[in-house]
């Protein structure tokens, strides 16, 4: 999700992904014209999506790296290892595949090998870690600025269900960004966020509570929802298409200049709609 900014904890080199091959086949492989989605096989993809990651969240929004981080002009942490990563990929030039596009992945299982979720360094999460069935952790989402479409974001989104139904994903879940740090500006996308899609009591995880930031800034009928939904971030709005519930209280992350909230989704809610829409190619593959 714009979910998954840096951590603070950098590793010095690109560690291989838990590839999908190690799981008897790839849970995520079509193509779409010149555009390969797929996850990452090797530690040199993985690199590639490191160094879109540096781009965006540092170049582009600029988050503050580390020494380390901004000598190797990659960012990286010690989740990655434990993650599929999500590619898109430019195969123009199949000799010279270009990441354009990426998304980390986590489950339940390899969180517990990475000490936890991402997520649980701004929410606390117990309401989701009680569920029973697989849960997977959306993060580290960026495209690069020349592949910034709708349709593109679709395929990420196929790529997406794709792996949530190879995975009999149950329930997914992240932190998504708002830009800027004061929320007072941020008033009219946090009350609606509050206002129309809070989650229900049995999956709302709220805001660690040195972290808390209120988000009913504005009384529920001061709200134009046409108008707040429309200026909400695209991924946002992507999530809460899918049926996704948002958590109790925003965070603020002055280090990476944004407003952040956290995204519920569960899959049986999933509308059929945008269900067959992100996954009709499906039998056909």
């Amino acid at each position: 999700m714009t979910a998954g900014k840096p951590a603070k904890t950098p590793m010095p080199a690109a560690t291989a992904p838990a590839a999908a091959a190690a799981e008897g086949g790839r849970p995520v492989y079509f193509q779409s014209g010149q555009l390969e989605v797929r996850l990452a096989e090797s530690p040199h993809e993985l690199d590639a999506a490191q160094e879109l990651r540096f781009r965006v969240f540092y170049d582009e929004m600029s988050a503050k790296p580390t020494a380390a981080m901004a000598a190797s002009r990659r960012d990286v942490d010690s989740f990655d290892p434990h993650c599929d990563h999500l590619l898109l990929l430019d195969v123009q030039d199949p000799a010279r595949p270009k990441v354009v596009a990426t998304y980390r992945l986590l489950r339940r299982e390899r969180a517990t090998a990475a000490g936890g979720f991402y997520t649980a360094s701004e929410y606390a999460i117990e309401p989701l870690l009680a569920l029973p069935g697989e849960i997977l952790e959306l993060g580290r989402s960026c495209v690069d600025a020349a592949f910034r479409t709708r349709a593109v974001m679709t395929l990420i989104w196929r790529g997406i269900a794709h792996y949530v139904l190879h995975h009999k994903i149950d329930l997914m879940f992240g932190c998504a960004s708002l830009p800027g740090i004061d929320p007072r500006a941020l008033q009219v996308e946090l009350s609606y966020l509050h206002h129309f899609h809070l989650a229900p009591p049995e999956l709302r995880v709220r805001a660690l509570p040195e972290r808390y930031v209120p988000m009913a800034i504005l009384p529920r009928e001061a709200i134009d929802q046409r108008r707040a939904l429309a200026s909400l971030p695209p991924l946002v709005k992507g999530y809460l298409r899918l049926g996704g519930f948002i958590g109790d209280g925003a965070v603020v992350d002055e280090q990476f200049n944004t407003t952040d909230v956290c995204v519920v989704v569960k899959t049986d809610l999933v509308t059929d709609k945008y269900f067959k829409h992100f996954t009709r190619e499906s039998e056909a593959e």
